[in-house]
């Protein structure tokens, strides 16, 4: 048990399939209430999708486990209403810095821009997160949270799956429409479908060490590479919540983990690292190996993968469960088109194309950090010393130096649903790019345009006098978004010629100025970051879609240029 933390126990209910309630069959079954899991079915019932999220355990994660959440995750945790939670009790920070035995060698800031909402990263046990997820769950009337429901088989059907589970209450049979599995790295599903899992495993291991103390260490990510308290190896030091700092020790694969995670191991190594006047106190102590993964597609007829269940990585650079939520961020809003026949099973082959791409970025990037950080030859040794010794005077080695890329969202620049440009654009936000955040007002109210960009298709029209945009625009513009939000409304199936038009589109204006056009909803960029960070000039539009990456942008509006742009983005073209 921890000293700073009281694990909880969540009550199991029996479930209706037990209590002689009339079997139904669900449109959506997530499997496992970790990170991702939960981060799935949250964002599915609050868009209004009912879901049933079964996990084997009645509590949340033992161990901080996952530790850093990037600012790509920080947005996506805003969108299911827990970004502020997370902030409130993680740790904040931007700088990392690397040491070369007693001497920093480079150091890095995730956020040189200034006026971003979010930080870079924050540190958070995982075991809060849970927690906060849960919490937000069961707010939720539409999400069916279900505790100690163990699933003991899958069989998919080419209409969905039907799952046998335990209970205390004995063995029940669940149907339905789509199975999203977040059951983790060793991912029971994944084996009983026989589906193969393909990549490479690391032969290191590595002690973490949670430790409560006071001390005065900034907030910040500290690597040491062949330090004087741990010879030939690499130490990682980051603070969490409640005065714990995380140390991780690498320790060799001939290392026995049994043995090194006994007290009178670990402590003496804490010692020879703090100091013997520091106080301090053991807290949790495990030993990991790590593997670089993935399976080769994500979604297997109706049963959709994410997180570990589909790819893992080592923990350098803070990928896995960043990863994994922006996977369910990924695959949520084309899950929901699809339930409501507004797009065709075909976007969510696209899910798979796109987070297989992300999976292939971090699983590189993991890599080369990994071959850095443990060298497997003499020869890579060398080179590696060599850089870390040369990087504290001269910038191409800086360059070189790898003690984790850390997390950053995927730019989905090669996908088939973006639409290419047309015109000349300059700065980052492509199509495909994740949406940079830039402070807003709105009615003379300071907001973040990230938390104004809802989880729907936007449009962003820039003008830099809102009054002088014509009759005929303005219609066009209240048209686009009163037909798209109207049309096919409460219709399960909707005509693939119609489809995109019943998908929803918000349409806002963007103005250095403050007045209001009749009718639109106008953020005023009156720092101009918007116009920086998006090259916008007078009638520049963007096309946002609901998990925020830029589907399209054009210098003109056209509204037959959006209606095509939006077809595409939903596979719904002709």
């Amino acid at each position: 048990m921890l000293s700073t933390y009281q694990y909880p126990k969540f009550d199991y209910i029996r479930p209706p399939e037990q209590s002689g309630e009339k079997k139904k069959r669900y449109p959506v079954v997530v499997v496992g209430a970790g990170p991702v899991g939960l981060a799935a079915a949250i964002d599915l019932a609050q868009s209004g999708v009912p879901v049933v999220l079964l996990d084997d355990d009645d509590t949340v994660s033992v161990g901080s486990r996952g530790v850093c959440y990037a600012k790509r995750t920080l947005e996506v945790l805003d969108r299911l209403g827990l970004g502020d939670t997370c902030m409130d009790k993680g740790v904040s920070w931007n700088v990392g810095r690397t040491f070369f035995r007693e001497q920093e060698v480079y150091n890095f800031n995730l956020l040189p821009q200034p006026d971003h909402k979010r930080p870079g990263m924050i540190n958070l046990q995982q075991y809060y997160l849970e927690a906060f997820e849960v919490k937000r769950a069961q707010e939720l009337p539409k999400l069916d949270l279900r505790f100690k429901n163990k699933v003991l088989s899958v069989a998919p059907q080419g209409d969905g799956a039907t799952l046998q589970v335990e209970t205390p209450d004995g063995i029940y049979s669940l149907e339905t429409d789509w199975l999203v599995v977040a059951d983790g790295a060793r991912s029971n599903i994944r084996r009983m479908m026989a589906l193969d899992i393909e990549g490479k495993i690391f032969k290191d291991r590595f002690l973490i060490a949670d430790v409560v103390m006071k001390a005065d260490f900034p907030h910040e990510r500290w690597f040491w590479f062949d330090p004087p308290f741990h010879p030939g190896q690499s130490v990682l030091l980051h603070r969490q919540a409640d005065n714990v700092y995380r140390i991780d020790f690498q320790l060799g694969w001939d290392a026995d983990p049994e043995e090194e995670k006994k007290p009178e191991k670990v402590i003496p190594r804490i010692k020879a690292m703090l100091g013997d006047e520091r106080e301090f106190e053991l807290e949790w102590v495990s030993v990991y190996t790590f593997q670089c993964r993935r399976m080769n597609a994500f979604t297997h007829g109706h049963v959709l993968f994410v997180g570990d269940a589909a790819h893992q990585v080592s923990p350098f650079g803070a990928r896995g469960a960043n990863s994994g939520i922006q996977d369910t961020d990924n695959l949520c809003w084309k899950l929901k088109l699809v339930i409501e026949g507004k797009a065709p099973p075909e976007l969510l082959t696209t899910y798979s194309e796109e987070r297989v791409c992300a999976a292939e970025e971090n699983l590189l990037n993991s890599t080369r950090s990994t071959d850095f950080i443990t060298p497997k030859s003499k020869t890579s040794l060398m080179f590696r010393n060599a850089v870390l010794s040369l990087a504290r005077d001269h910038a191409f080695a800086r360059a070189l130096v790898n003690s984790g890329r850390l997390s950053v969202p995927s730019y989905l620049t090669e996908s088939r649903l973006n639409t290419p440009d047309d015109g000349s654009f300059a700065g980052d936000m492509v199509p495909g790019a994740p949406m940079d955040d830039a402070p807003m007002r709105q009615s003379g109210q300071d907001v973040w345009l990230l938390n104004q960009v809802r989880q729907r298709f936007c449009l962003l029209l820039y003008v830099n006098n809102p009054a002088s945009l014509s009759v005929a625009t303005l219609a066009q513009l209240q048209a686009l978004g009163s037909t798209a939000a109207g049309s096919g409304a409460g219709s399960d199936h909707v005509s693939r010629s119609d489809a995109s038009a019943a998908v929803a589109v918000d349409v806002v204006l963007v103005s250095p100025a403050k007045t209001v056009a009749a009718g639109l909803p106008l953020l005023q960029d009156h720092t101009d970051r918007f116009a920086e960070r998006f090259d916008a000039q007078d009638g520049t539009v963007y096309l946002i879609r609901p998990d925020q990456h830029v589907a399209a942008r054009w210098r003109v509006f056209d509204a037959a240029q959006v209606q095509a742009a939006l077809a595409r983005a939903t596979c719904n073209q002709h």
